[in-house]
């Protein structure tokens, strides 16, 4: 099966090369034909190019982005669309060689790539390259607004005005949750603004509003902890006495139960803070199943947890 598999993506694939692959700008009625790889690409470009676009958003609700390999359907989805948007920073590491065969035949943009290497972060187990999870601070999500706006406007320059107007719309609502955001975590007392997760995907949250974090593995989840790794993490939740831990919608939560019973074994009762998203967006219709939504649900379970409001349904 993995074989027919592979034989049918390389089918696809060869295909496109063959047959061009482009497309007029647009179908009969001037909508724009769009792929996003995550669902919070999709949500960007939804709420900036509104009825004059169609976005298809390959990675649904629960998908782990880090070890997401394009299917032949994905492959004819990217073949047919007038553009591509996917995060970057080798978020998609397995989709890297499709996107960028797409890349030489039509317009591709990875929106990490449009911010001052400045402001994205490095860490030291990533081998040299940048930690692609932007979007947990919503000043630099911001900032990728306007290279969307661009290459939009060149595709359907009649309706630029148009999207220009969606962005400040969408920046300002964004800008509204950053001072939410800001409000929230400053209530936390700075010894407990520690956030642990099961893998590395939010230091920028934690650089912008003043939280620790740690993450049982890296910052991509195709690395795996070890046995040490666990019992480090529960020595210093521990010492810490840290109030809650956190699972994520898009990783196996089997990690983070590793860790809060290594830590009842010292004799400190962690709690599991409920669910927070990572790397993929909430249920179609749920509240987090847009960013903005994924965004706030977040704030509101750390903040609650580690103050130790937790609901019943929380819990």
């Amino acid at each position: 099966m993995k074989m027919r598999g592979s034989l049918l993506l390389i089918l696809a694939t060869f295909l496109f090369v063959g047959c061009g692959g482009d497309k007029d700008k647009g179908d009969s009625s001037g909508i724009l034909n769009l792929v996003a790889t995550t669902g919070q690409v999709g949500d960007m470009l939804m709420n900036i190019g509104g009825e004059r676009v169609r976005v298809t958003s390959l990675m649904g609700p629960g998908i782990d982005p880090h070890l997401y390999k394009a299917s032949a359907g994905d492959v004819e989805r990217l073949r047919r669309a007038d553009a591509i948007f996917y995060n970057g920073h080798h978020l998609e590491a397995k989709m890297g060689e499709v996107i960028g065969e797409m890349g030489s035949r039509k317009p591709t943009l990875a929106l990490t790539e449009s911010l001052p290497e400045a402001r994205l972060l490095s860490p030291n187990d990533y081998e040299g390259l940048y930690d692609p999870h932007i979007w947990f601070d919503l000043d630099l999500r911001s900032r990728t607004v306007d290279a969307v706006v661009a290459l939009l406007g060149e595709f359907d320059p009649e309706h630029r005005d148009e999207f220009d107007s969606r962005a400040r719309i969408y920046k300002a609502r964004m800008g509204e949750l950053q001072a939410y955001a800001l409000e929230q975590f400053a209530r936390i007392p700075k010894q407990q603004r520690v956030l642990i997760t099961a893998h590395d995907a939010f230091n920028y949250l934690g650089r912008a509003y003043g939280l620790e974090v740690r993450g049982l593995q890296g910052i991509s989840t195709a690395s795996e902890a070890g046995t040490g790794d666990v019992q480090d993490l529960a020595t210093f939740i521990t010492e810490r006495r840290i109030p809650a831990l956190f699972v994520e919608s898009s990783v196996s939560p089997r990690a983070i139960e590793a860790v809060r019973a290594a830590v009842q074994a010292r004799g400190f009762d962690v709690q599991v803070g409920g669910e927070i998203f990572s790397d993929a967006l909430g249920d179609k219709g749920s509240p987090a199943g847009t960013y903005l939504g994924m965004f706030r649900h977040n704030v509101d379970t750390i903040v609650s947890s580690l103050l130790g409001e937790m609901s019943h349904d929380q819990q």
